[in-house]
């Protein structure tokens, strides 16, 4: 077996084939990104947010081959839902299968063509990654801000009445793809995104959203498909006073997948909801890692993961909620809970609170469980064949954290996406 690289060799070889583009608006960003990057060094096993999760395809220089897989059901996530289609291929953009760039109350535009040096996004390119680095290293959060030369730019001023969809598409088995995206919503402001499809054998992604006051962002997506695909997802989000944003995130299939949220309630009765289902089967490891943190008054946050696990697949949960001094009559909701078809199968938790207000309501509790065998008499005591009885039991189990999706049309879709999943795997 090969010699373990030291870690600055292996970071240099991580980035060896990236690009770094030194000019134009976002070069300070990437530099000081580079920076945070190159002083942190690429995770360890041992690092404490990454003890759950072994790094190392990751970390690697190439990424692991990943064979494209068509299950007959990607192309149709969302697809009854009205919403602006925009298409990236392998991470890069691709605009005749996109709709055009233009919808009522919105300005939509791509980093790779983002040439003035006014540009809106100057003021928010790695600005909220760069805050979410403490007290948590993030280093591939830094790794896409230094090194991404495509996304979407988005500036909200008013309601949009469609959705806006980010579609990725995987069409190379050995793709490494890394997309940076920036959404602004100004005040007032209420926007839908959604994102679906596997982007890549490896995919790194960064979404960073900064919320105006009274604002609104809905996020909705769905992670899924092909089996082999392994990525690193962030969002940062910062909420001012009576701002909104609600993320809810379904994932099915996938080898490796690590979904980080980092989010700051920095005005007063600022509200942040972060939900998701994760349904895996076999060779299966998902990471939900959350940094949530009250600085105003009056703010209520909500955290609600539920996964479900059959024939050894890994599900991981780390919440944390950090109450800052002065951010009294905080409401923080921490709930993350698994479903163990089998004796195979893991579920690792780790729940945090860290309070320094005292007039707070604050709380978090982790289980994890088989299916309810009273229900399941019950069920077939009634008639119902038993993996049907079993399908019912998962989808309630699982309601919690769709009930956190508002629009009751893609809340449907997401239902039926599961349904179909489990009908796929009952045996």
């Amino acid at each position: 077996m090969a010699e373990a690289l030291p870690q600055d060799d292996a970071l240099a070889a991580r980035i060896a084939g990236l690009s770094f583009p030194s000019e134009g608006w976002q070069a300070p960003a990437r530099f000081d990104a580079l920076a945070r990057l190159t002083a942190m060094g690429l995770p360890k096993r041992r690092d404490e947010y990454w003890r759950y999760t072994d790094p190392a395809s990751f970390n690697s220089a190439e990424p692991v081959p990943a064979t494209t897989f068509d299950d007959g059901e990607e192309g149709m996530v969302f697809e009854a839902i009205d919403r602006l289609k925009l298409v990236f291929v392998d991470g890069v953009f691709d605009a005749a299968a996109s709709d055009p760039l233009a919808l009522e109350n919105i300005e939509i535009g791509l980093l790779s063509e983002a040439q003035s040096d006014i540009h809106w996004a100057r003021d928010l390119y790695g600005v909220l990654e760069a805050r979410g680095q403490v007290p948590v290293k993030r280093p591939f959060a830094a790794l896409n801000t230094a090194f991404a030369t495509e996304g979407v730019l988005i500036r909200v001023t008013g309601y949009v009445p469609r959705p806006i969809a980010l579609i990725y598409i995987h069409s190379s088995d050995t793709s490494d793809a890394v997309l940076h995206h920036c959404i602004r919503v100004e005040p007032g402001a209420d926007v839908t995104v959604l994102e679906n499809g596997p982007a890549a054998a490896r995919f790194t992604k960064v979404m960073e959203v900064d919320v105006a006051e009274g604002g609104r962002f809905h996020h909705i997506r769905a992670q899924g498909r092909d089996h082999d695909r392994r990525a690193s997802t962030h969002i940062f989000a910062r909420v001012a006073g009576k701002g909104l944003f609600k993320s809810f995130t379904l994932t099915a299939n996938g080898v490796m997948t690590r979904n980080e949220a980092v989010i700051e309630l920095v005005g007063d009765e600022a509200v942040a909801h972060v939900a998701g289902a994760a349904v895996g089967d076999g060779k299966f490891h998902h990471d939900d890692t959350v940094f949530v943190t009250h600085e105003g008054e009056a703010c209520e946050s909500r955290q609600v993961f539920k996964k479900v696990l059959k024939n050894g697949a890994t599900g991981v949960f780390q919440g944390k909620i950090l109450v800052k001094p002065g951010a009294q009559k905080t409401d923080g909701y921490q709930i993350s809970q698994s479903l163990l078809l089998d004796e195979d199968s893991v579920f690792l938790a780790k729940p945090e609170l860290e309070i320094y207000a005292d007039d707070v309501k604050c709380s978090h509790g982790s289980t994890s469980g088989a299916i309810d065998e009273t229900g399941l008499f019950y069920l077939r005591s009634r008639g119902v064949p038993l993996k049907a009885a079993q399908s019912l039991l998962v989808l309630a189990f699982l309601a919690e954290a769709i009930q956190e999706i508002e629009n009751e049309e893609i809340a449907e879709d997401i239902r039926q996406r599961l349904e179909n999943w489990l009908a796929r795997h009952e045996h």
